[in-house]
């Protein structure tokens, strides 16, 4: 009988959840991940916690809200302290494994206040957020005039081309991530006009056939030990390049029209309106530059989904399918044009929404194959479903998420929630500025339930709120709408309730806290008792019947005993 053992957690980055063919795209093949959803259950409302790569990965391997857990954008260290997704799995007895990108950066002030060596393994596993690593690789070795965005960026891919002959002192851009000319000229990756040509690489040596080769010779050599591998993909993320035979897959002609009105931008929300006037919005609102991209994205994202197809296949060969759960979701999307903006870092569903496809081999599992939920689901459900599946109980007062595995097994067709949130802090990119915002007010709440999605910006700005059900692509902002001032109201009363939830509570579950009750009065605490009569016997045992010799008589002075 088929089990789920193990546990194989796929994420791509910068995935929108549109841009597969299970989710409707209408020119864009992916068999390989349709066959996954035909064999699991497909989510069409899963939503991130954060827009952005750092904050949302750290919510998803915390199983906690950006709020809580403070990690808030990229390179912000998650603090000592926090427990991850390996962390529940290791006291659940499973191992948990990191083959490419987590994005996460280590509190190295706190480890060094509490003595942890980064080269313990304690402290190796506080740095590399709760993972144990086979291979990290958060996928990007940049440099400009002030050096490198990641110096540990790429370090075995790198290794890795170098061995094969690629050379260069960073054949991640050079070859990976950038095209040739006739001349030999690097066209780097980094410019959109690029993004049609070829990368200078051969296809089974770009990042994506090599990070499932890392992943498939990890599982190789895994022990008979229930692990759970974190495999997470650096594509379909920028740069926007993709070697042959990719880069000629798709043309202008397969480039969806933009999800965007003149209206939208004519009478945008300030914070919304600094957004679609970045740099990134502006080139993104050119149709010859989405033109030019959106192909390379959609060859990406075939390339990813024929690297699927290889995975899944060597799977079924060497009997994993039937004892390993498998995960694929993204960890946010991508504007490409649509609401005038590019990137991720706002709060319409191009971004926040994301694909999510469970696998559960198990027989419990049968009645939902092949089928889709439309619960409001978020990334921090994960961990509490991967710890139910290790065999344990998900720790509730620390994990803010709730487990899947009732909907995967039929038990529940929907989440307990009825809200979703998403978090979003700009305190460190020049929007802040650009804003005259302060450090402090510059942060976003989303929140959004099946029929509105209200967006507060701090700062003293107005509300931002769509009608999900009317206005399904989000083009109308009824923020200043006095007819939907109610509406308003309650989204708000939902996002004080989340507000005030007690996460910080971390040290004590619920069943303790119950089973505290009382406590300290069999421990000797008796308040508001006149009369010993009046309390239990048994409780004041150790303060009835009790004798003691006279210590001061009535002036106050030492009473001397026989022996002074």
């Amino acid at each position: 009988m088929a089990k789920a053992k193990n546990i194989l957690f796929i994420m791509f980055d910068q995935l929108r959840w549109d841009y597969l063919s299970c989710y409707g795209h209408p020119h864009l093949e992916t068999p390989h991940i349709d066959r996954l959803a035909a064999m699991g259950v497909r989510f069409t409302r899963a939503y991130i916690q954060s827009p952005i790569c750092g904050a949302s990965r750290m919510s998803t391997y915390t199983g906690r809200y950006v709020h809580s857990h403070g990690a808030s954008w990229n390179n912000i260290p998650l603090k000592v302290g926090e427990m991850t997704m390996g962390d529940h799995l290791r006291r659940a007895g499973m191992d948990c494994w990191l083959v490419g990108k987590t994005h996460m950066a280590a509190d190295a002030e706190g480890m060094a206040r509490l003595g942890l060596e980064p080269d313990s393994i304690i402290g190796a596993r506080v740095a590399e957020c709760g993972f144990d690593v086979f291979e990290r690789d958060d996928g990007m070795l940049p440099e400009g005039p002030d050096g490198s965005y990641d110096p540990d960026g790429a370090k075995e891919y790198n290794k890795y081309l170098q061995s094969k002959g690629y050379d260069s002192d960073n054949p991640w851009h050079d070859f990976a991530n950038s095209a040739l000319d006739d001349d030999g000229n690097v066209l780097s990756g980094w410019f959109l006009k690029n993004s049609p040509m070829a990368a200078n690489i051969e296809e089974s040596d770009s990042e994506t056939p090599y990070m499932t080769r890392r992943g498939m010779e990890f599982i190789e050599q895994a022990g008979d030990a229930p692990w759970c591998l974190h495999l997470s993909y650096i594509k379909p993320h920028w740069p926007y390049i993709v070697p042959e035979p990719y880069c000629d897959m798709y043309g202008p002609n397969q480039v969806l029209p933009p999800v965007r009105a003149q209206a939208e931008f004519d009478n945008a929300h300030p914070v919304l309106k600094a957004f679609m006037t970045t740099k990134i919005g502006e080139s993104f609102s050119q149709q010859h530059v989405r033109e030019a991209v959106i192909p390379a994205y959609m060859g990406l994202i075939k390339q990813c989904d024929d690297q699927m197809g290889v995975l899944f296949d060597w799977l079924e060969k060497t009997g994993r399918m039937e004892d390993t759960m498998i995960v694929l979701t993204s960890d946010h999307g991508d504007y490409l044009g649509d609401h005038w903006m590019g990137e991720k870092t706002f709060f319409h569903d191009t971004s926040t929404k994301v694909p999510l496809i469970i696998y559960d081999p198990s027989e419990q599992a049968d009645a939902t194959r092949g089928t889709t939920c439309d619960a409001l689901v978020e990334s921090i459900d994960l961990a509490p479903t991967f710890v139910e599946l290790a065999g344990a109980k998900p720790a509730d007062h620390i994990l803010e998420g709730e487990s899947l595995m009732p909907i995967l097994h039929g038990s529940a067709r929907a989440t307990k929630r009825d809200y979703v949130i998403c978090e979003y802090d700009y305190s460190g990119s020049p929007l802040s500025p650009k804003l005259n915002v302060d450090v402090r007010d510059a942060v976003m709440f989303m929140i959004a339930t099946e029929e509105w999605k209200l967006i507060h910006c701090e700062g003293g700005y107005r509300p931002i709120l769509f009608d999900l059900r009317n206005d399904p692509d989000e083009l109308t902002d009824l923020g200043d709408s006095p007819d939907h001032q109610p509406i308003i109201d309650q989204m708000y009363d939902k996002l004080f309730a989340w507000a005030r939830r007690p996460s910080q509570r971390t040290t004590r579950s619920k069943d303790q806290l119950i089973a505290m009750r009382g406590k300290s009065g069999r421990k000797g605490i008796v308040l508001g008792v006149y009369d010993e009569d009046d309390a239990s016997p048994e409780t004041t045992v150790k303060y009835r019947g009790r004798k003691a010799p006279h210590w001061t008589n009535r002036h106050g002075n030492p009473v001397r005993t026989s022996d002074d």
